[in-house]
């Protein structure tokens, strides 16, 4: 008698996140120039301790925006997951400030890969663990192009966005976008946080998955294809600047393109050099540079001449400078 096949592999299954939810901003009363006293917001900062197996592992000070993909897509950067469907849950808890993580496997040999830490840029709080420089050599990114008409309907779009900053000021933004159309915009107290819950959102939404069916903490899906969302078409955004950090974890993510509002440092102009990557800086209306990459760029010289229809109802801080940015 011929022995039973044997039956299908269960799906791959995402990982169960809650929803936690804070205030994002709080008011307080300053007294301005003329000696008036008067309400503003600022945003919120809180420390957010993140306990891997129940072991505690860091403490980020976040916003607060969206806490479950920030420790997704903190893990993936720090290289301590290799894929999505390694995390069984995400719980967040903001009574005591803990997100608990619960692996499926473990992680191997957490505490040799997270002993050693450099202190980056990230507005003074953010570090990698050791060994991410070691890992450019190992990244090739995809052939992508961006045309000068496609970025400036980027820097427009982000224009036209209501956000956190124009309302409380003090917050990095960064956003994943597809051509000119945006897919998710985040905001965090440092970009490294932003970038981190961008990473950790398009490991929720795999390349399969309907726009309609995306996930979002809360959603418990019961299975998605095993094929994470590429990065081959995506251009990263953000208003800060472009740091040897924020330049390898773009290209850990798979995204050959960067834009930024602000500019870009010396080790972040290496490695997108050694990289291929095409980074995009002051990028301000009809304005920018194009540090490196510039293969990628499609260049429309006579765009910069039309003039910028301006928002209706827009903040000066829409399309001011950003010195709480950089």
């Amino acid at each position: 008698m011929p022995d039973a096949p044997e039956p299908p592999a269960a799906p791959p299954v995402l990982p169960r996140l809650t929803q936690a939810h804070a205030p994002l901003t709080h008011h307080v009363e300053v007294v301005n120039e003329r000696g008036e006293r008067e309400q503003v917001q600022i945003p919120a900062e809180r420390p957010l301790t993140l306990y891997v197996d129940k072991r505690e592992l860091v403490t980020l000070m976040t916003l607060g925006a969206q806490p479950e993909l920030l420790v997704l897509g903190y893990l993936r950067n720090q290289r301590l997951v290799e894929s999505v469907f390694d995390i069984e849950s995400i719980t967040v808890d903001w009574e005591v400030h803990a997100a608990a993580v619960r692996t499926r496997h473990g992680i191997a040999r957490i505490e040799e890969r997270t002993a050693s830490k450099v202190v980056t840029t990230g507005c003074g709080q953010g570090s990698v663990f050791g060994g991410l420089m070691d890992e450019v050599d190992r990244i090739a990114l995809p052939e992508a192009q961006l045309t000068q008409a496609q970025l400036y309907g980027i820097v427009n779009a982000i224009r036209l966005k209501e956000t956190t900053y124009k309302s409380a000021g003090s917050v990095h933004g960064c956003a994943l976008f597809q051509g000119e159309e945006l897919l998710t915009f985040v905001e965090d107290v440092g970009r490294h946080n932003a970038i981190d819950t961008i990473a950790g959102w398009m490991w929720m939404n795999p390349e399969a998955t309907p726009p309609s069916a995306r996930a979002v903490p809360g959603n418990v899906v019961a299975s998605a294809p095993a094929v994470p969302m590429s990065g081959a078409d995506k251009v990263f955004y953000t208003t800060g600047r472009l740091t040897s950090e924020m330049v390898i974890k773009s290209a850990q993510m798979g995204v050959p393109i960067v834009v930024s509002r602000s500019g870009m440092t010396q080790m972040g102009h290496a490695v997108a050099q050694q990289l291929g990557l095409c980074a995009i800086g002051r990028a301000t209306n009809r304005r920018f540079v194009c540090y490196s990459g510039t293969h990628r760029l499609v260049l429309q010289p006579e765009l910069a001449q039309q003039a910028v229809v301006p928002a209706v109802g827009a903040s000066a801080g829409a399309g001011a400078g950003d010195g709480d940015r950089v």
